[in-house]
This record gives C-alpha cells, sequence and structure tokens, in this order.
C-alpha cells in the first residue's frame, strides 16, 4: 500500500467521525447570519439619521447668519423636514425587512427577502448620494446668482477682496469641497453598508447552492 492510499483510508476513516450536519441546519445558520446582517443595516442607518440630525445643531452662528440674512431659513427647514422623512421611511422599511427575515421558515422566501433589503438599500445610498448633489448644485447656483448680495452679508471688502473675483473664487471654493464631502459620503457607504451587503450576497449564494 503506498502512502496515498494510506492517507485515503485515514481521511475516510476521520470523515466517518465527523457530525453530520443537515440541510436545516445549515439553513439555520445562514437566517441568523443574515438577520444579524440586516439588524446591523437597521442600527447603523438609525445611527446615521442621528447623526445628520445632530449636524444641524452644531452649525456655526457665522453660517446660520448667511442663511438667515440670505432667506434660505424657511426653504431649508422645509427641505430638512422632507429628506428626513424620506430617511425615516427607508430606516422603517430596514426595521421591517429584519422582521420579516427574523420570522423566514423556508430558504426561498429567505432568499427573496435577501434580495429586498439588498435592493433597499441600494435605493437608499442611490438616494442619499442624489440629494446631496443635487441639493450642491442648488446651493452653488443660488449663491452664485446672488454673489452681490452675499459679498455684502461676509463683509468682504474689509478683507481686501474684490467683488469681480468673489464669485467664481466661492463657487469653484464651494465645488470643492463639495467634491470633497461627496468622496467621504461615497467612501463611508461603501465600506459600511457595501460591507453588510457583501456578506449578505454571500449568504445568498449559498442559499441557492442549497436549492440546487
Amino acid at each position: 500500500m503506498d502512502n496515498l492510499d494510506i492517507l485515503k483510508k485515514e481521511w475516510q476513516s476521520k470523515e466517518q467521525e465527523l457530525p453530520k450536519v443537515s440541510y436545516n441546519d445549515i439553513y439555520k445558520m445562514l437566517l441568523k447570519k443574515s438577520s444579524s446582517i440586516v439588524r446591523w443595516i437597521f442600527v447603523i442607518s438609525v445611527a446615521e439619521l442621528l447623526f445628520w440630525i445632530g449636524i444641524q445643531f452644531l452649525n456655526p452662528d457665522s453660517n446660520v447668519k448667511i442663511i438667515n440674512e440670505m432667506g434660505l431659513q424657511e426653504i431649508l427647514a422645509y427641505t430638512n423636514i422632507v429628506h428626513f422623512s424620506i430617511f425615516a421611511i427607508f430606516i422603517y422599511y430596514f426595521y421591517k425587512n429584519f422582521k420579516s427575515i427574523q420570522v423566514t421558515d423556508n430558504t426561498k422566501m429567505l432568499m427573496k427577502n435577501i434580495l429586498k433589503t439588498r435592493r433597499t438599500v441600494k435605493y437608499f445610498v442611490y438616494y442619499n448620494v442624489g440629494v446631496f448633489i443635487l441639493s450642491s448644485i442648488v446651493v452653488d447656483i443660488f449663491f452664485y446668482t446672488r454673489s452681490e448680495q452675499l459679498y455684502e452679508i461676509m463683509d468682504f471688502a474689509s478683507q481686501g477682496i474684490p467683488p469681480e473675483s468673489f464669485a467664481s473664487v466661492f463657487v469653484i471654493s464651494q465645488i470643492i469641497v463639495g467634491v470633497i464631502v461627496l468622496g467621504l459620503l461615497i467612501l463611508f457607504y461603501w465600506l459600511i453598508y457595501g460591507l453588510l451587503l457583501r456578506r449578505l450576497n454571500r449568504n445568498y449564494l449559498e442559499l441557492e447552492k442549497m436549492e440546487d
């Protein structure tokens, strides 16, 4: 008997000693893992909402003064109400998805709930990134078209900055800051929600193999 035959024999004997894992055991394990992932998506989205609301109260007095004197306070208040309401609706769906997965009792339904959760997260990310881009463009256009009023409010004349170059310099600086913040926002979503979705997708693929 050569070495290969000996190794095969030893492996077969060990394989018989290993505990058998049933279809139901694997399903329960994937259900538990998926439920935990969706719970984390829900928790992180709640924390994110609280973070963005908290930012509103940390706005510097200089920014608040500009907003008020430019007549933006009411518009921003209404848009924030709409935005955070939509944000809260997404959180409700995350919670609903979490509860649905918890009570799932078969593989096909679990796969369906995983796909539903993935779609909700993707729409959530697209919405937030889209709102940031759109709001940045609208605000930049608004300030550019009212650059003379903004110049007076910010009192750049006393700093020796000529009004002719103020508008373009201000908008360019706003665009640079906006691109940096957008990059950080996308990086956050890719690292946090992207990681959770990749783990959820692995569970889906495992369930798919079980169905084959």
